[in-house]
């Protein structure tokens, strides 16, 4: 789980919050002891952003310091993704995720009642939000458009996420639309490092952090092929999105937008990323 606030703890925080282009715009990064959460506290850096020297994490790392660089961040008592959004709530805290976990429902009603600013999202990577972007234009205008063709998927992640992308699952939802009789069952998983690197092609220096996703289309006589595919290495691209996440939720908050609540497609729409 990955969530950035813009503190807002006193005023003059909150005058700096409102600089959407100030490059002392205060950001909290939690869960940083993670390689995810260093990735975005140095795509903050990069970016000219005053990263708040606090974080919560996990109880284990309760009570720890991080450097990450050249910052020392202390770790605070833990919290998962919805006791996160309740405590930004009560706060007046507006706050960037990027999850896939925890009761979405609730999480959309906590922030929807306190009438907060906020940028969830359970796809960080910019240009895979593009993708999923124009999958879903094309599945909304073309449905049934590869009607009777078969769909192969196969999907790569570090050993240690066991359940199927949720990008896969985006993707293959476009293509049920397209007319595609696929279920999620059918994906193949893989996990063992040596078939990642002999089998898909993954550097060995990222098998504890990437994402390739592999789609391929073949109709009823086998004459006509698609292949889609998406590969991701490291988390730069994630931490890069959340940094331009919270640029565009600053503005929003400086502009005293209508709209509270907006995701991934809304920051690319804005159309002004780094």
């Amino acid at each position: 789980m990955l969530s950035i606030s813009a503190t807002l703890a006193t005023p003059s925080e909150e005058k700096q919050l409102t600089r959407a282009n100030s490059p002392a715009l205060p950001i909290m990064v939690n869960s940083c002891m993670g390689k995810m959460g260093e990735a975005v506290i140095e795509a903050g850096i990069s970016a000219g952003l005053h990263i708040v020297p606090a974080s919560f994490g996990v109880q284990k790392d309760a009570g720890k310091t991080v450097e990450v660089g050249g910052k020392n961040i202390q770790v605070y008592v833990p919290n998962a993704v919805n006791e996160n959004a309740e405590l930004y709530c009560k706060s007046g805290v507006p706050f960037v995720m990027g999850t896939t976990g925890g009761d979405r429902d609730l999480l959309y009603k906590t922030v929807q009642d306190a009438n907060l600013y906020a940028v969830i999202s359970p796809q960080m990577g910019k240009q895979v939000v593009a993708f999923l972007a124009a999958m879903d234009i094309m599945s909304t205008q073309f449905p049934g458009a590869f009607s009777g063709y078969t769909l192969e998927v196969s999907e790569s992640h570090q050993a240690t996420k066991l359940d199927t992308s949720g990008t896969a699952k985006a993707v293959i939802s476009c293509f049920q639309k397209l007319g595609v009789d696929f279920d999620i069952d059918q994906v193949q998983l893989i996990r063992d490092p040596k078939q990642q690197v002999e089998m898909v092609g993954v550097p060995e220096e990222h098998l504890n952090g990437h994402a390739f996703h592999m789609y391929h289309l073949t109709s009823p006589d086998g004459t006509v092929s698609f292949e889609f595919q998406h590969n991701v290495c490291g988390r730069s691209i994630y931490a890069e999105g959340a940094i331009d996440a919270a640029l565009f939720l600053a503005k929003k908050i400086q502009s005293k937008a209508d709209k509270k609540i907006y995701d991934m497609i809304d920051v690319l729409r804005e159309g002004n990323m780094r």
